[in-house]
């Protein structure tokens, strides 16, 4: 029954990652349709993850009211409508509407199920949980460009979404029984792993003043605006800038997105051997060689290595980062250090990106790569100054 729970889980990232990389990939052909500024997409972006935003920092409460169960039900429901909205707006501020519950729809789940995997399970399972994020994220671009090259249609492939969507959103209406079978089980669980626990040093301090916790938000916050911003802005890169047709561009963007897939699946088995935090630390550099690649004036082919790159960095940052939360800062504080990480790594979604696309429509969408470079570093270095501030933790 545990193993059938961590399946439904799985799905259940699915449905968070489909969504995620459809805008940026869609974005050249809706601008067009629509006859909007190129910014139109960043702001757009920010509308939905400002919703996440604020689910995730009324996740705890919602959690403990509704239990995980129905809250990914009725997140997964509300990302349905929202998507099928989208294939259905006439105009820009319709897409505005709708994107209000898609983005509402996704932090409270992301939240809850992130802190359940971490406290619950080792970190394989986290990875994997990331991988199936992965499989959304790297089947939506794809869906887009099938229907773009083939149907000339972006409304379509948001309603293809939105049809598995649904489809998810039944499987969490039947496991409903499955999750209230499973709580007390959970409950007993966790109360014996907070027991356990030998960071119960923080137990008297408030979350933010927890020593570390800043700079781990610092981290969270650049690498949800990289792994964001090449979703959003890759595409409009590659068509406006190195002259690629859009179902091409899909294409490089869905590898991208791949290579986070498949980063994170090979993870899950590395986990066994080496630790969160040299995962951590090769990733990020690996990203960085990635982002190097994009800058500089290569062959077609190297451009599409350089985006595989950046997202088989990446891929490891994520759950690594997710599952030492409560090893790095206790399991006592760490539901709420996790809600807190969710909402600063949503604010790196949704203010990053479109802030290179506030830029790019007062120079040229060509600063991308330079963009992307800087945030890389950037995140290096947060994540470095955290290690050395935990180097007296064995998992640091």
């Amino acid at each position: 029954m545990a193993t059938f729970l961590l399946l439904i889980i799985y799905l259940a990232f699915i449905s968070l990652g489909l969504p995620d990389s459809m805008l940026g990939v869609a974005w050249p052909i809706m601008q067009v349709d629509f006859g909007a500024p190129l910014e139109t997409a960043g702001l757009l972006f920010m509308t939905i993850a400002s919703g996440t935003i604020i689910s995730s920092l009324l996740s705890g409460k919602i959690l403990k009211r509704f239990g995980t169960g129905k809250v990914a039900f009725v997140s997964t429901l509300m990302t349905a409508l929202a998507l099928l909205g989208f294939a259905f707006s006439p105009s820009v501020t319709w897409l505005f509407l709708f994107a209000i519950p898609l983005g509402l729809g996704a932090g409270a789940i992301d939240a809850g199920l992130n802190d359940y995997v971490a406290v619950h399970y080792k970190a394989h399972h986290m990875s994997w949980l990331h991988s199936f994020w992965g499989v959304g994220a790297t089947l939506g671009p794809v869906i887009m460009a099938y229907t773009i090259s083939g149907q000339n249609s972006w409304s379509n492939g948001y309603l293809i979404i939105a049809g598995i969507q649904f489809l998810l959103v039944l499987i969490l209406l039947f496991s409903l029984p499955l999750w209230n079978r499973n709580k007390q089980n959970i409950e007993a669980s966790s109360q014996q792993e907070i027991e356990d626990t030998t960071a119960d040093e923080y137990a008297i301090v408030k979350p933010l003043q927890v020593r570390g916790v800043k700079w781990a938000l610092t981290v969270f916050l650049f690498y949800c605006g990289i792994e964001a911003t090449v979703g959003l802005w890759g595409s409009s890169y590659l068509v406006q800038v190195r002259d690629l047709p859009a179902e091409v561009a899909a294409q490089f963007v869905s590898m991208y997105y791949g290579g986070i897939t498949v980063g994170r699946f090979i993870t899950g088995f590395i986990t066994f051997k080496v630790s969160n935090r040299t995962l951590i630390l090769s990733g990020q550099l690996l990203a960085f060689i990635g982002a190097i690649l994009l800058f500089l004036p290569l062959p077609t082919t190297l451009l599409l290595v350089g985006f595989v790159l950046v997202g088989l960095g990446l891929a490891p940052i994520f759950p690594c980062m997710i599952h030492l939360t409560p090893i790095r800062f206790g399991k006592t504080h760490s539901q709420t250090i996790m809600g807190y990480q969710m909402a600063v790594a949503y604010t790196g979604t949704t203010f990053l990106p479109p802030l290179l696309g506030f830029i790019a429509s007062y120079s040229t969408i060509g600063i991308f790569p330079v963009f992307v470079v800087l945030m890389v570093a950037a995140m290096l270095i947060s994540s470095e100054t955290l290690v050395n501030l935990l180097k007296t933790k064995k998992y640091a």
